[in-house]
């Protein structure tokens, strides 16, 4: 026999017996919540999937399922009997049953027939005993789909904690964020259509927005089947996972219908479940559309309600628990959603409301939610008997015969408690009070229960909006939250920003920013360290930032990877952004600098305690803001592609087209690391979305002020690196915004110089030729400044223009190519000529333009960066190469051996130097996007090639195979395979190919002739071919075929494509390709080759002699001063808003917008109609009954006239009429009523039925029937006394029933006072009566004596101060400071004081805290205080019998500088260390016990503060 803790091993024969009849069974339901048990040794498992995203549905490996087969059985257990006992009771099947509702052979041999003599009556701590679970895996419902759910049978002793690791840990369920407890009617219940939809619609939508888990009795029948319809009709039309629910359906074993298909000793994966309705009987079906299943066995059969302690346990255990996410811990809040319901109902309500636990009842269910809606409005002192009885007839009609006068008032009484603590009930009516949906009403539920919680300070406010975050519910926070009621500061929301930011919620974000979170103030250096140690794992920037970390741990002395700083960050941004910006982040010289002392990486906010650290501690001289916060918050939002979250970060941008164009280049550059399509098709996406919103914004600039508009394309932005808007829409490739004419406009002026656009270009070009026409007035100048100027001037304001230029550079380069072509064909002599030395000067020339280019470096990049640059450059590597190979040349050239290779060499570099003037090209709009096709389909000619290759040698080796017969020569090899299989492809066929023009004179027999081919195989008699013509015909028409048709198609299909994908962005491609031709000759020297030779020494002399710096070009970058970069940057934001107003009006004159817009009005109109006619027929419901009452108090009032006209003589009795009352009959009243002013003086807390610190249950007693002198003939209360423990010291004095006969009541006994502060006391029966009535318990309970048990609370205060000493105020009271205490094993503080020891002078508490030299010194400064309250304690420890009463004094501090409040704190600081003592702000928030609430606010009200 084993007892109920003990585990006993069975053998594998016992796991597989099945239970194959049922029969009936009864409700049982608990009345209290029970302590939570720990388990000291759990066995962990080492599951692959404990930490793992949320999988709802997944199926196990072959390691899992050995994994859980060997855990769970470890730790889980069932229960059997073991003793079988006859019961009167019968089966379905009319067979005898065992008192534990098994049939006989459903029990083991040992349990028919037990060793030992065990009783004969059937006791299940004795006579069941646990064993290894039997049941557990997967569950699939047949023929209704494939969707899996978790199962395992568990004992009803299971700790709450194994059940919770298995859930987390095993089947990979997310940690919730709120806990949903749906209860209710167990059977099924008529509700109406719309109320149905209402409550599915609200249960799932808070479901899914917060993250929660819906716990339910999980049977097909009741709410448990409206909550898994509800769960099913979200699953129907949900289209992704992620938005799976998680239903926890926790159901008796014993009374589960079909239970034995889930046994299985190993686990079952899966278990197939027949859910059979017609068949179940008594039983119940467990319903598909739950998730996961936990079965609760107690070793019963058909025995309901066994699971709802484990139930009880289970919630009370999981919102005990933290959840850390993001950076923001709570502690997971629990509601319970009470639909209809029945006796059992109400004590889950009531046990419920007695934890703390906010309830939710859906008025309209039926039976007990409707009965507590009825009554939850109203006083309390209206809520009695009477009252019930009549909701109990209403809502019961069925089964009100059932209620017995006993039940009656226990109902009376739990509803009174429930009723009384309002801020933990909601109620929802459907169209009333403003409500519409659940899931309104059950946040709200959870943010009213967190309001009326006792917090210190803003900690009640800091919960509520922790849960909204954390719910990700952004209308319950503007509703509920910010509201008038609490005054925010931006300080106070900084925590809950970063915990938006990270958790990727960007409506939180955009509401706290309306709240008035200046983000200059929330991003520190260290706050954008912890958002970057937060970055999403999967993202591409994640990895490249680890990769910078390994980089960083592999060239230095660490062991580890270093922590991320902002410099790392930097370095992946630079690789971005490119290497023309400067570090955002740079280095910090100073590796110890100060770091901000804020919470922010590991915050553990306990939403449930008193002690809330804040996110932020800002300390003065030690915060360390960044330059640019918007833009640092903007580029982490966009490297994770947080598209929302981005866009109301750039809205806040100063500097805004930077930013747009900065963050379309970062994408860009990580959508072409991403691997995920999707993630890149996003990506690709938001850049362009980017592009357009830097198009937007300086459209809108260029329309109001054209030169500021220019300013803002070349503006040096510090916040960007260093760059400009232009760079950075170059370098991201961004045609549509080089594209714009504001920026070609721009590029023109550059293009032009200081020249007007308006001349002709014919006009430059003689000018150009004769520069004397420059002072005809024939060319016209931008800045009419210029024209009266001189000539030297007129004349450098021309030829330095970027336009004369390049046509002074094309006439030198055709001059160039010219004379080269002459040398090369007509004059080129062993002995160079004169025109020859001028060609290579030239080239110098070119050279030294080149290697000017190379080296010329404004922007500091470094002589490799530079040398990467201008390799990057197509052209640059054609005039490198054409160098290189002139270079080559001209060597040769001079070496009489190689002369005539050298003009070859010669040669061939003319036709590279040709082939540069395609760059010169670029600057034409017809030829340039020309030069664009050509050079891309250079490319389609590469990839054409390979495959060509592949036909040309494979029929070339075959044809040189089958003709030749061991060719030798190499050279006739490669023309036989390739050369002449090439040509064949544009019709030069091999006349001996078919044997028909076979002629010997044409090639060698031999091959010994090399200027012929090798002749093909043939027949030496008559010289006639040999090889098979037919195959070789074949051959070569199949070759023809492929290449000639199909190939070169191919090529010319692809060179189409290539050709309309250009031609259609044609003014694109050419407006994007002309700023480098403009960029380079606003660069460059203005005199052409070789003249440009004087320039470069006048380089030499100022950079290498001189050392002066090189000069920037101003007109492509500028740096502004302070004051007129701010004024633009403001312009610009202000152009920014006008510019996101127009997109929103366009937005919303879109036709789908408007469609949209117009279907969500009617919406709402239906919706409106639908509660108004709701609230019609409510109105008319109301009015009737008003009606109704009238006409009762009518007929009453007529009857009271007919009664006294009879009495006075009038008329006869008998012949009075009979009124009949309208309304329903009147209920028999045996009670009297109770004054009201009679009820303040109840005693609530006194009549908790659950007995503090044991199992006793008091007997319910409503307010009605608190007085003695009320009669109450039912009362019959337990008798509870504590017994002496061994731990009490022998000296502690206690009254015993023993010598209760010696006690002296209303009198001193001896040293203990029991005389009472309300006087005499009634002493019945040798016991003192309670004189604040009954209590609902008899005995002495815990206290110590019988009667009056005295108790002494000193309330110490002081006035609080400011910093400048001076009193503060609050409402124009002034604010009041009061010393607390907490004692070890306590949740509440408390005021300083106890009970008092018999015959001592101050509370053994109170000594705890004090130095014993100080006792005396506080003995007098109670004796010069206040008294503030003297009297009755209502007290959850007081009895009928025994009760407490308290003396509170006032001890105030008026100074703060008193000696006396001086010495208190010294002495204060040697107490007991476990014992914490605070002097804390007066509030009616503060967390104290609710009788020293009472208290304190007695002494506010006495010095009149603030309370």
């Amino acid at each position: 026999m084993a007892g109920p803790g003990k585990r006993i091993k069975t053998v594998t024969s016992e796991l597989n017996k099945v239970c194959p009849d049922e029969g009936d069974g009864y409700s049982v339901y608990p009345k209290s919540y029970y302590d939570l048990d720990v388990v000291p040794n759990l066995r962990r498992s080492n599951s692959t999937f404990s930490k793992s995203k949320r999988r709802t549905h997944f199926t196990l490996s072959t390691n899992e399922k050995e994994n859980l087969s060997s855990w769970i059985p470890e730790n889980f257990r069932k229960k059997e009997c073991v003793y079988y006992i006859e019961s009167s009771q019968m089966s379905d099947s009319g067979k005898t049953v065992c008192e534990c509702g098994y049939l006989r052979e459903q029990h083991s041999e040992e349990a028919v027939k037990p060793a030992m003599f065990q009783g004969k009556e059937w006791d299940p701590r004795r006579h069941v005993q646990e064993v290894p679970t039997d049941a557990f895996g997967d569950l699939c419902f047949t023929g209704l789909g494939q969707k899996l759910a978790k199962f395992v049978r568990v004992s009803s002793d299971t700790p709450p904690r194994v059940i919770y690791q298995l859930m987390t840990q095993h089947w990979g369920l997310d940690i919730p964020n709120l806990l949903i407890s749906v209860t209710g009617g167990a059977k099924n219940f008529n509700m109406k259509p719309r109320l149905k939809n209402i409550f599915r619609r609200g249960l799932v939508k808070v479901a899914q927005t917060t993250g929660a888990w819906i716990i339910s009795g999980g049977s097909h029948a009741g709410v448990m089947k409206q909550v898994g319809e509800a769960v099913r009709g979200f699953s129907l039309t949900s289209s992704y996972k992620e938005g799976e629910i998680v239903t926890i359906g926790i159901a008796t074993w014993g009374t589960v219908h079909n239970r034995n298909s889930l046994i299985c000793p190993m686990g079952s994966f899966p278990a197939e479940y027949v859910l059979d309705e017609e068949s179940q009987g008594n039983l119940s079906c467990l319903d598909s559309n739950h998730s996961h299943f936990i079965l609760v066995d107690d070793g019963t059969h058909g025995k309901y309600g066994v699971e709802i302690l484990l139930r009880t346990k289970l919630e009370k255990f999981i919102s005990e628990q933290t959840k850390v996410k993001e950076g923001v811990a709570i502690k997971i809040p629990i509601v319970c959603v009470v639909l209809e319901g029945g006796p059992g109902t109400l004590d889950t309500i009531y046990n419920a409301i007695t934890n703390g636990t906010p309830c939710v009842i859906v008025e309209g269910s039926g039976r007990v939610a409707d009965v507590i809606a009825q009554v939850a409005n109203l006083p309390i002192s209206k809520i009695n008997i009477k009252l019930i009885q009549k909701e109990l007839r209403t809502f019961f009609k069925d089964s009100y015969e059932q209620f017995t006068e006993n039940k009656i008032v226990e109902w009376t009484k739990k509803i009174q408690d429930i009723v009384r603590h309002r801020p933990l009930l909601t109620i929802f009516r459907e169209g009333k009070d403003g409500q519409q949906d659940v899931d309104v009403a059950v946040l709200q539920a959870m943010l009213k229960a967190s309001r009326y919680r006792d917090n210190f300070g803003r900690e009640n406010w800091d919960h509520q909006l922790r849960l909204a975050v954390a719910w990700n519910r952004v209308d319950i926070a503007r509703s509920e939250i910010f509201t008038d009621n609490h005054e925010w500061k931006p300080c106070d929301l900084h925590p809950m920003m970063a915990a938006a930011l990270i958790a990727n919620k960007p409506e939180f974000v955009k509401l706290f920013l309306e709240q008035g979170v200046r983000l200059k103030e929330f991003v520190t250096w260290d706050t954008l360290n912890y958002l970057y140690e937060n970055l999403v794992a999967s993202s591409v920037f994640y990895g490249k930032l680890q990769k910078v970390l390994l980089e960083e741990k592999e060239h230095s002395a660490f062991s580890r990877v270093p922590r991320v700083q902002l410099h790392h960050v930097s370095q992946v941004l630079r690789e971005l952004l490119g290497d023309f910006t400067q570090l955002l982040y740079p280095k910090p010289k100073n590796t110890d600098r100060h770091r901000l002392s804020i919470a922010v990486p590991h915050i553990k906010l306990n939403v449930q305690g008193v002690n809330l650290r804040s996110l932020y501690k800002r300390s003065a001289g030690r915060v360390t803001f960044t330059m640019d916060p918007v833009r640092d918050l903007l580029i982490w939002a966009v490297v994770q592609n947080r598209k929302e979250l981005a866009e109301i970060i750039w809205a806040q941008s100063q500097d805004c087209i930077a930013a747009a164009l900065a963050c379309s280049k970062i994408l860009k550059e990580l959508s072409k690391e991403e691997d995920d399509t999707d993630s890149t098709e996003e990506m690709l996406t938001l850049a362009e979305e980017y592009e357009h919103r830097a198009i937007g914004v300086f459209t809108e600039c260029h329309r109001k002020d054209e030169e500021r508009a220019q300013k803002l394309l070349i503006r040096i932005s510090d916040a960007w690196g260093k760059t400009t808007c232009l760079q950075l829409a170059l370098e991201a490739k961004n045609m549509n915004f080089v594209s714009h004419g504001a920026v070609q406009a721009f590029l023109t002026k550059v293009w032009w110089g200081k020249m007007s656009v308006d001349n002709g270009i014919c006009q430059v070009i003689l000018c150009m030729l004769f520069f004397p026409l420059l002072y005809t007035g024939l060319i016209t100048f931008r800045e009419n400044r210029l024209q009266p100027m001189s000539c030297l001037t007129r004349f450098r304001a021309f030829f330095t223009a970027p336009m004369v230029i390049f046509h002074l550079n094309i006439l030198s380069y055709f001059s160039f190519l010219c004379l080269f072509a002459y040398v090369l064909m007509v004059d080129f002599q062993p002995v160079p000529s004169w025109l020859e030395y001028v060609i290579y000067f030239w080239l110098f020339s070119l050279v030294c333009e080149e290697t000017r280019q190379l080296f010329y470096d404004p922007d500091g990049f470094g002589f490799l960066k530079m040398v990467s640059l201008y390799l990057n450059d197509f052209w640059n590597k054609l005039d490198l190469c054409a160098i290189l190979i002139f270079t080559a040349g001209l060597t040769c050239r001079w070496i009489t051996a190689t002369f005539y290779p050298g003009r070859i060499i010669l040669s061939l570099a003319f036709i590279i130097f040709c082939l540069r003037l395609m760059h010169i090209f670029t600057v034409s709009k017809t030829l340039g996007p020309k030069i664009i096709i050509v050079k891309r389909m250079m490319k389609d000619v590469f990839f054409f090639l390979f495959l060509l290759a592949v036909w040309v040698v494979s029929f070339g080796v075959a044809k040189q195979a089958i003709l030749i017969h061991n060719e030798n020569r190499v050279d006739w090899i490669f023309r036989g395979v390739v050369y002449h299989s090439y040509l064949t492809i544009f019709g030069q066929i091999p006349s001996y190919i078919d044997g028909v023009n076979f002629n010997l004179d044409q090639c060698s027999p031999n091959g010994t002739d090399p200027y012929k081919p090798k002749c093909p195989e043939n027949n030496e008699a008559n010289q006639q071919p040999v090889f098979p013509e037919w195959l070789t015909v074949i051959l070569l028409c199949l070759y023809l075929l492929f290449t000639n048709i199909l190939l070169l198609n191919l090529l010319i299909a692809m060179f189409n494509y290539t050709f309309q994908q250009v031609q259609e962005h044609t003014d694109q491609i050419w407006k994007f390709q002309r700023h480098d031709l403009i960029e380079e000759y606003h660069g460059r020297p203005p005199a052409p080759p070789p003249f440009i030779l004087f320039n470069h020494l006048q380089l030499f002399v100022k950079r290498v002699l001189l050392r002066k710096p090189a000069m920037r070009r101003k007109q492509l970058k500028e740096k502004l001063e302070k004051n007129e970069e701010a004024s633009l940057l403001s312009w610009e934001m202000y152009l920014k808003e006008n510019y996101l107003q127009h997109q929103q009006c366009q937005q919303k004159q879109n036709t789908e917008q408007m469609i949209q817009d117009i279907a969500n009005r009617m919406d709402v109109v239906a919706e409106q109609l639908d509660l108004a006619q709701v609230k019609r027929t409510g109105l008319v419901e109301q009015r009737l009954a008003h009606l109704e009452e009238q006409m009762f108090q009518s007929t009453k009032a007529l009857q009271w006239i007919v009664n006294s006209l009879s009495s006075s003589g009038f008329g006869l009795e008998d012949d009075a009429p009979i009124m009949v009352p309208s309304r329903a009959p009147k209920m028999e009243d045996h009670e009297e009523e109770v004054s009201e002013t009679f009820q303040v003086l109840y005693h609530v807390r006194a009549r908790n039925l659950l007995y503090p610190s044991s199992t006793a249950v008091r007997f319910p007693v409503p307010d009605e029937k608190v007085p003695w002198e009320v009669e109450f003939d039912i009362y019959n209360p337990l008798f509870y006394s504590e017994e002496r423990k061994e731990t009490d010291p022998p000296e502690s004095s206690r009254d015993t029933l023993e010598n209760l006969s010696k006690i002296n009541f209303n009198s001193m006994d001896g040293e203990i006072n029991r005389q009472s502060f309300h006087g005499t006391y009634i002493v019945q029966d040798g016991l003192p009566l309670n004189p604040m009535g009954r209590t609902g318990l008899r005995g002495q309970g815990i206290l110590r004596f019988f009667g009056p048990n005295h108790d002494l609370h000193p309330v110490v205060t002081r006035w609080r101060r400011n910093l400048d000493g001076s009193i503060a105020r609050k409402s124009l009271k002034k604010m009041l400071e009061i010393l607390v205490v907490k004692f070890p094993l306590s949740d509440h503080w408390a005021l300083p004081g106890g009970s008092l020891e018999p015959g001592e002078a101050l509370p053994q508490k109170l000594k705890w805290i004090l130095r014993r030299e100080f006792w005396p010194q506080f003995q007098k400064l109670l004796n010069q205080g206040t008294e503030v309250y003297k009297g009755y304690m209502d007290d959850p420890r007081n009895t009928d019998n025994a009760w407490i009463e308290t003396s509170a004094i006032n001890v105030h501090f008026e100074d703060q500088n008193d000696v006396e409040m001086k010495r208190l704190n010294s002495f204060l600081q040697g107490c007991d260390l476990e014992v914490a003592v605070r002097w804390q702000v007066v509030d009616k928030r503060i967390p104290l016990y609710t009788n020293h609430k009472e208290i304190l606010k007695k002494a506010s009200d006495l010095l009149g503060a603030y309370y």
